[in-house]
């Protein structure tokens, strides 16, 4: 692993994660290429603004559960292989309803250079500090649809405050959003901002 490329647990305490694409909980149905440990990684920039983002998470009674950081290319290129196999829709009524799986591409929800693999691109949510449960966003972690974008129709005013609440905490702490997938926060001052690392996770 690069040296400025840590374990974000090691770095942010009491941090919670859940590495999708390490387990058989993501939209490919299963684990995905340079994705050994069921860990999160990041660059060290990274971990000091999630840091910063925790606090102020905590200060609103939520705390951050992360779902990806860092992503090898070799991960990519595993998504870009799957989505030219033949349907068997297995996963497509929770994570791409209503498009093709190539369609995922062409309409930017997963992309062949991605900025997960320059190390400080990160994936989450909150969830409450009081329960433990996640907050209600209204669609899950990559779902391919306009429902997860930014001042998406559809959804709960509930869930629209409490996507405002992670954006603000986010851009609060230097972080810029994707506008098509809720989830999606890149540092605004990444320190690789033209390098794709493809070193496992493990």
């Amino acid at each position: 692993m690069n040296d400025d490329f840590v374990f974000v647990d090691e770095l942010v305490p009491g941090i919670r994660w859940d590495a999708k694409y390490a387990t058989w909980d993501n939209f490919t149905g299963k684990p995905v290429d340079g994705y050994v440990a069921n860990r999160i990684v990041g660059t060290r920039a990274l971990c000091t603004a999630l840091g910063r983002a925790q606090e102020r998470a905590v200060s609103l009674g939520f705390d951050l559960l992360l779902w990806d950081g860092y992503r090898p290319q070799r991960a990519v290129d595993c998504f870009l292989r799957w989505a030219a196999q033949p349907e068997d829709g297995r996963t497509k009524s929770r994570h791409y309803p209503n498009i093709d799986r190539p369609a995922m591409f062409e309409k930017g929800y997963v992309a062949a250079r991605s900025g997960h693999s320059r190390g400080s691109t990160v994936d989450l949510t909150l969830y409450h500090l009081a329960t433990g449960e996640l907050v209600p966003m209204g669609g899950d972690h990559d779902l391919m649809d306009p429902v997860s974008h930014h001042g998406a129709r559809g959804i709960t005013p509930v869930e629209a405050e409490n996507r405002r609440h992670l954006r603000a905490i986010m851009e609060d702490c230097g972080f810029r959003r994707y506008d098509n997938e809720w989830w999606h926060y890149t540092l605004t001052d990444e320190p690789y901002p033209d390098t794709y690392f493809d070193f496992p996770i493990a």
